[in-house]
């Protein structure tokens, strides 16, 4: 999980003239409160002895850092409320990367998820957590996140519902080329062809010899279309999503896919 953010500290120059020179030099600061922001934790971990760093998924702001100043504290409001896939109301101020987190409420509206539904629920916040930049807003994704969850909740099948939020976060992060057209040619893929998807560039033809998964131009065509009813298609999908994860992720393992993988071949 990632490593803790250190807050950024300006250190002007001695004297009025220098510091007014300073102060116009300066980007124009964002609003240092925000209340009422839609919310889930990613992670957390313990700062100091009764504190927490909290990693959010927020609707408008994307993934940030906060300081839950006092949440492990036996009669905190915030130690019951800063629970994964919960659905909050945040308050949070700050200028720095690592905000201070004013107020959590919980929102409601949303079935636990449980078991193995769970397990799969950690594994969609370590992507976030790994792909995801600092601050950078993704409110369809957040919607994305929402609908998986209740996905899981309702025991929609697991592999289903990991392909198209994978898909979604390739998509959203601008890493995923257009599964149905070849990169190469520009024509559409071909339902009974085979193809590799090169990471980069998109899908290609594939070759005599290839070292990337390689799967049916009718996989290809239903990931696009979110279509996962198909058996090959699944396993296909299972392959290829692994491989450009892995790719974008610069090597870096995802633990709890790895546990997904023991348990469930997922």
């Amino acid at each position: 999980m990632p490593s803790r953010d250190d807050d950024i500290i300006d250190h002007d120059q001695e004297g009025p003239a220098a510091s007014t020179t300073a102060a116009k030099r300066r980007a124009p600061v964002r609003d240092t409160r925000v209340n009422g922001q839609p919310a889930f934790v990613l992670h957390s971990y313990p700062y100091k002895e009764t504190s927490l760093i909290v990693d959010m998924f927020t609707r408008d702001f994307g993934r940030i850092g906060v300081v839950a100043k006092g949440a492990k504290r036996p009669l905190s409001k915030l130690r019951g409320v800063l629970q994964t896939f919960q659905p909050l109301s945040i308050s949070f101020s700050g200028k720095s990367e690592l905000r201070t987190l004013i107020d959590a409420e919980w929102v409601g509206g949303m079935l636990p998820i449980e078991k193995t539904a769970l397990l799969c629920g950690f594994y969609l916040n370590e992507l976030l957590v790994k792909l995801l930049a600092r601050d950078d807003p993704h409110p369809a994704l957040f919607q994305h996140y929402i609908s998986t969850l209740n996905e899981l909740a309702h025991g929609e099948p697991a592999q289903i519902a990991l392909r198209k939020f994978e898909r979604a976060l390739l998509k959203e992060t601008g890493v995923a080329a257009d599964l149905t057209r070849c990169s190469t040619t520009r024509a559409p893929v071909e339902a009974g062809s085979l193809y590799v998807v090169d990471p980069e560039r998109g899908a290609r033809t594939a070759g005599a010899v290839e070292s990337w998964p390689i799967v049916a131009g009718q996989t290809l065509i239903d990931m696009e279309r979110e279509a996962y009813d198909d058996p090959l298609t699944q396993a296909q999908s299972k392959q290829l999503m692994r491989f450009l994860l892995a790719y974008h992720l610069g090597g870096a393992p995802l633990n709890t896919r790895q546990i997904l993988i023991d348990l469930m071949q997922l």
